[in-house]
């Protein structure tokens, strides 16, 4: 097999991993924008005035259509031994970092995987000539690259979200406080930060908002911020929920706490930020050294070489 053909059997398997995984980000947002939609709907009266679910966006049926066809696809797994190979723990952990560990979106994902996987297999078959054991071990790494990509993509917008979390945190802390020092109690505090000021706290403010409308629904507080305290993987995120239930069950003043906790959690950043700043530093010197010493060596030993040369040369 000659080396173009195998170059374009990789440009078209990447070609294809990467429409397949635009277009399974665009079905699962989708779906959790309607997830959300559905959420709010439920909570307060259809107006006279208000238009109709059929007239929605035109373009949000053809992905319902998408959404639905592989979520019934990933059903058929569901419960087998398919998905206990193809769903880890890790997997679980990952759609609930991302907020599709649902039953739809564990399908969907399911389903991606068993695609995925099915192409990328079937383009190695027909694209690779060869035989024997370089022929099984070409197959075998498509079908690998077919079931992984789905799980290092979402893997890749799970660690975006934590970032995101991470980053939102200590803006979190001094709506808190601010709310708390107007004179707000604990749930007139998440029910504002999950309603009002969710645009200054995407990430955070979504999964408040979520988490109200399951302590609307007969959750207890604890039941429906254990999501916020455990998803994300972030001890001062655990920390500052288990303040809020403490608050919520006992009472009590709660601006001091919040100030020092905030105030902790900057000297934290902060100290990351000269760690790293220190190592960035290391990583610099070995840069210049690389770059910058042999350009500025020659700049200022060129002129004498050149003229030790030219006397060794007339001598």
């Amino acid at each position: 097999m000659s080396a173009s053909l195998l170059w374009t059997a990789a440009l078209l398997l990447l070609a294809l991993g990467i429409a397949l995984l635009g277009l399974a980000w665009l079905l699962l947002s989708g779906h959790q924008q309607r997830t959300e939609a559905t959420l709010q709907g439920a909570l307060r009266s259809r107006q006279p005035g208000t238009p109709s679910d059929a007239a929605a966006a035109p373009g949000a049926e053809p992905v319902q259509r998408g959404l639905s066809w592989l979520a019934a696809l990933g059903e058929r797994c569901n419960g087998g031994r398919l998905e206990a190979a193809l769903l880890a723990p890790e997997d679980r952990l990952l759609l609930d970092q991302a907020g599709w560990n649902t039953r739809t979106g564990t399908a969907t994902f399911l389903a991606l995987r068993l695609l995925l996987a099915a192409l990328c297999l079937l383009l190695a078959w027909s694209l690779y000539s060869g035989s024997g054991v370089s022929r099984a071990l070409t197959l075998l790494a498509a079908l690998a690259f077919g079931v992984l990509l789905p799980k290092f993509a979402l893997r890749a917008w799970a660690k975006r979200l934590r970032r995101r979390v991470s980053n939102e945190l200590p803006l979190l802390i001094d709506l808190l406080r601010l709310l708390q020092g107007v004179g707000f109690s604990m749930d007139q505090s998440l029910q504002t930060l999950g309603d009002k000021l969710r645009t200054a706290i995407p990430v955070l403010g979504r999964e408040i908002h979520q988490a109200n409308i399951a302590y609307m629904h007969g959750r207890t507080r604890q039941q429906s911020l254990r999501r916020l305290g455990e998803s994300f993987d972030d001890e001062d995120l655990r920390s500052l929920v288990q303040l809020m239930l403490q608050v919520h069950q006992h009472g009590g003043a709660v601006q001091e706490p919040l100030r020092q906790f905030s105030a902790r959690l900057r000297e934290q950043r902060r100290s990351s930020l000269k760690e790293k700043v220190g190592k960035l530093s290391v990583k610099m010197t070995v840069v210049m050294m690389l770059t910058l010493l042999p350009a500025l060596m020659l700049v200022l030993s060129g002129p004498a070489i050149i003229a030790l040369a030219h006397a060794l040369a007339t001598m």
